[in-house]
C-alpha cells in the first residue's frame, strides 16, 4: 500500500473514532429542574436539541400536609411562613397554605404594611399601581396577624402575591371575622392546617395595568390533627359585605373541591381524607373569636381583657371578662 493512502485510511479512522465519541458524550451543561407535586418528576433541557423531556421519578420535597395537590407542570413558591401557587393569568395566588400553631398567633411583630412586589414570581406580581384608585382592597391571603410571630414572616406576608383585590367591606368585615376565628382555633386546638384564596374562574373583571383579575369568591378550608377526633371544615363567601354569621358560610371540604378544582389534604392516608372532607359537623368547632396578644420587641407585655370563650349550659357565649391565656374564665378554664 502506498503511503499516501495509509495516511488517508489512517485520518478516515481517526474521524470515525471522533464521530463516534462525541455521540456517545453526555451534555457537559444539561440543566436539571426538580418539579415539587405528589407524583413527582424532573424536566430535562440539553443544549444539543433545546427539547424538553418530562421523566417521572419520585423525588424527596419537604413534607407540608397543608399543600395541595399540584400538577407536574406548577411549581410552588415556598417562603418562611408560608407555600403559595402563582397563577400568572390572575396576577395572584390560586392558594396559600401553612401551618398555625398557637405559639404563632403571639404577634411579637407589628404590621409593616411595606407591600413589595415578590421577587420569587420570576414572571412578576402586581404592584401598587394595580390597587391604586381601584376602589379594592389589598387583601390578605395569608394574614398579617398570622405572621406576627417573626420579622420575616411579616415582611413576606406583605409581599403582592400574598394580595388579592376584596371588596373593602368584605376585606374588613367578615373575612377578618373569619381571620380572628382561625386564630381562635389554632389557640384552641394548638393547631391548624390552612389553605385559602380566590377562586379563580369564570368571567372576571381586572383591575391595574396588569390586569390584576377580582375574584367573586374566596375559601378557606382548616385541618385540625391534634384534636381526637381530627376534623376538617371549609368555607366559601362572596367578594361582598355580609352581616350573616360565619357557621353560614362553613361547609364540606369536599364542596370546596367541587367549587375550585383544587385538592386540598392529598397528604393524608387517603379512608381519613375522604372521611374528613365528606363530612361537616359545626357543632364540633368552637364559634368564638379572641384577639392574640401582642409582645413588642420580643418581651410580653400585659394582655388586654377579652370575652371569655367559654359556652354556658344555655349554649351562650360567657359574658365575663378575662385576661387569662386560655381565653376563658376561672369558671370555664
Amino acid at each position: 500500500m502506498k503511503k499516501s493512502h495509509l495516511i488517508l485510511l489512517t485520518l478516515l479512522i481517526f474521524a470515525v473514532l471522533i464521530f463516534l465519541f462525541m455521540r456517545t458524550k453526555p451534555a457537559s451543561n444539561k440543566i436539571e429542574r426538580n418539579i415539587p407535586q405528589k407524583e413527582e418528576a424532573i424536566a430535562i433541557v440539553t443544549d444539543d436539541t433545546s427539547e424538553l423531556v418530562v421523566l417521572e421519578k419520585a423525588v424527596e420535597m419537604p413534607a407540608l400536609l397543608e399543600m395541595p395537590a399540584v400538577s407536574k407542570y406548577e411549581t410552588p413558591i415556598f417562603h418562611t411562613g408560608y407555600t403559595f401557587l402563582y397563577a400568572e393569568k390572575y396576577e395572584q395566588a390560586s392558594w396559600v397554605a401553612y401551618h398555625l400553631t398557637s405559639e404563632e398567633t403571639v404577634k411579637r411583630f407589628n404590621r409593616t404594611d411595606r407591600f413589595l412586589e415578590d421577587q420569587q414570581v420570576k414572571t412578576g406580581s402586581a404592584t401598587d399601581y394595580d390597587y391604586k384608585r381601584s376602589g379594592y382592597d389589598r387583601g390578605h391571603l395569608a394574614p398579617a396577624a398570622d405572621m406576627g410571630w417573626s420579622s420575616t414572616t411579616m415582611a413576606e406576608s406583605f409581599y403582592y402575591s400574598n394580595m388579592s383585590p376584596q371588596n373593602p367591606s368584605f376585606n374588613r368585615g367578615i373575612w377578618k371575622k373569619l381571620e380572628e376565628q382561625v386564630r381562635t382555633w389554632a389557640m384552641d386546638y394548638q393547631a391548624v392546617y390552612v389553605v385559602t384564596g380566590p377562586v379563580l374562574k369564570g368571567n372576571l373583571s381586572v383591575i391595574g395595568a396588569n390586569q390584576v383579575a377580582v375574584p367573586n369568591y374566596y375559601y378557606k378550608v382548616l385541618l385540625d390533627t391534634e384534636s381526637t377526633p381530627k376534623k376538617a371544615i371549609g368555607f366559601i363567601l362572596k367578594n361582598e359585605g355580609s352581616k350573616g354569621q360565619l357557621m353560614e358560610y362553613a361547609v364540606s371540604i369536599d364542596s370546596v373541591e367541587r367549587f375550585t378544582g383544587i385538592d386540598f389534604f392529598p397528604g393524608l392516608e387517603d379512608g381519613l381524607e375522604q372521611k374528613l372532607e365528606a363530612s361537616f359537623c359545626g357543632s364540633c368547632w368552637t364559634w368564638s373569636s379572641r384577639r392574640s396578644s401582642v409582645v413588642s420587641n420580643g418581651n410580653s407585655s400585659a394582655t388586654a381583657a377579652i370575652q371569655c370563650a367559654g359556652i354556658t349550659k344555655k349554649g351562650l357565649q360567657c359574658k365575663r371578662m378575662t385576661k387569662d391565656a386560655s381565653g376563658k374564665c376561672y369558671q370555664h378554664d
